[in-house]
């Protein structure tokens, strides 16, 4: 059977989304690995949204917290906010009680990658501080360290993500993830697909 990696995210201005586009891309490239992009539920207004500028929702299906068990690996994205997840993608969590209550999500690996709108916007806070909903539900938190190689120490130009995770960064709005961005987003979506896929093969 194939090994499911489901790429769960939440994105206001399309940042996010693209990152995850590739690490779609990164996971598939894996022999035997299905990959797989959802959203999660936005909870703003169409009103309030329509004033913040944000476009149209892309045609990813919404996920339920009850699809989570499915997936044999699980990487959740999300912009920051004050250095720390959206509101929007705490509250999926917030909604994932009853599998916290049956553990249905212990055991499976996660990792994490996001968008910050300024270089002191949180890339290193936001999944630090985010592992505690990982750890409540007894997963297994995989960072890509440094295995991106030579690209986690471009010194010369502004790069989003960390040890932590592939990342990028927004500014006002209007930057696009770069080139090295996303090459780390597709290594992420790789990297993270070959331990879902060891993973897996172990359990069996």
């Amino acid at each position: 059977m194939a090994v499911k990696v489901y790429i769960v995210y939440y994105s206001m201005y399309g940042h996010v989304a693209k990152l995850a586009e590739e690490i779609k891309k990164g996971a598939a490239s894996v022999e035997g690995v299905e990959a797989k992009l959802w959203q999660v539920p936005e909870i703003l207004p169409e009103e309030v949204l329509g004033k913040m500028g944000a476009p149209p929702k892309s045609d990813v299906p919404i996920i339920s917290p009850n699809e989570l068990p499915e997936a044999d690996g699980l990487l959740f994205g999300f912009p920051t906010r004050f250095g720390s997840m959206a509101s929007q993608f705490k509250a999926f969590f917030d909604s994932t009680g009853g599998l916290w209550r049956t553990q249905a999500l212990a055991g499976k690996p996660a990792g994490f990658f996001y968008s910050t709108g300024s270089q002191g916007g949180g890339q290193e806070t936001t999944p630090l501080t985010s592992i505690t909903q990982l750890v409540h539900h007894g997963m297994i938190y995989v960072p890509v360290g440094y295995t991106f190689g030579v690209g986690m120490f471009e010194m010369e130009k502004v790069r989003g993500g960390t040890p932590y995770g592939a990342g990028t960064y927004a500014g006002d709005g209007s930057r696009q993830p770069s080139e090295l961005e996303l090459a780390q987003a597709f290594h992420q979506g790789k990297y993270f697909a070959g331990i879902a896929k060891k993973l897996k093969g172990s359990a069996e």
